[in-house]
């Protein structure tokens, strides 16, 4: 008889469930299938109506985030053979607002990140034409910012942080994250802009330093070690204004 394994999955359709319930199915044990493949397999081959994000399947879009046995993870990088025999359960990431089972609103992470301009600012004055080529920069300038570039928006690090499932005006681990890549990137003048979130009291003073965000973060960019350097940089700001006011800029 062949192996099998059982997936317990919230289940919730706002437009006929009062409340979320789970629903455990029944799927066949195969070593080499992540939690995805197993969800994949549900959805192909017993019930269709289950919803759920995903894409590439190769860890690198961050789409298919989700909450595995209480913790944040792709579930296209997480293996059956890594909990058999026991049952899984499967829930969509913690601390955002469910729009229907694994499925769940992204609104207010894309808002925050807008908000916080992830792209190259040119200094006023000096923008380059499309014709004048890329703006350029060292392998040395290149590595002082390249980890932070690394984050695929997956929000394991939203899931993860207790500050932001207490309060969710803190603009979180992410978002900041990428703030300071942009911030460390030699091309980039737009830091004073960025600033005016990052050192908010929505900011990187709400971080707690727990590092769970560090620590489920599957492409190594530590956003709680990114918080505490730019709590650095804000502080020799604070320190700047006080001792050298003459020196602000206007």
């Amino acid at each position: 008889m062949a192996e099998t394994m059982k997936l317990e999955i919230f289940r919730y359709q706002s437009e006929k469930d009062s409340e979320p319930a789970f629903q455990t199915y029944e799927i066949p044990f195969r070593e080499d299938w992540a939690v995805l493949d197993a969800i994949n397999h549900i959805k192909d081959e017993i019930d269709g109506t289950l919803s759920y994000r995903w894409s590439c399947q190769m860890g690198v879009c961050g789409s298919c985030g989700m909450m595995i046995n209480s913790v944040p993870k792709l579930s296209c990088s997480a293996f059956l053979k890594d909990y058999y025999p026991d049952k899984i359960r499967v829930e969509p990431l913690a601390s955002f607002p469910v729009e229907k089972d694994l499925v769940f609103e992204m609104d207010d992470f894309m808002t925050k990140l807008t908000d916080m301009q992830p792209y190259i600012i040119p200094k006023e004055g000096e923008e380059k034409a499309l014709e004048e080529g890329e703006y350029l920069q060292s392998p040395t300038e290149l590595a002082h910012f390249k980890q932070y570039s690394m984050c695929i928006n997956c929000l394991l690090c939203y899931a993860a942080c207790p500050v932001y499932a207490l309060d969710s005006s803190f603009i979180g681990p992410a978002t900041i994250a990428l703030g300071q890549r942009y911030n460390m990137d030699s091309r980039d003048h737009g830091r004073d802009a960025r600033q005016e979130h990052i050192a908010s009291n929505k900011g990187i003073w709400k971080c707690t330093f727990v590092g769970e965000c560090s620590a489920v973060c599957p492409k190594h960019v530590d956003p709680a070690a990114t918080i505490q350097r730019a709590k650095v940089s804000s502080t020799i700001d604070w320190f700047k204004d006080v001792l050298i006011p003459w020196g602000k800029k206007k």
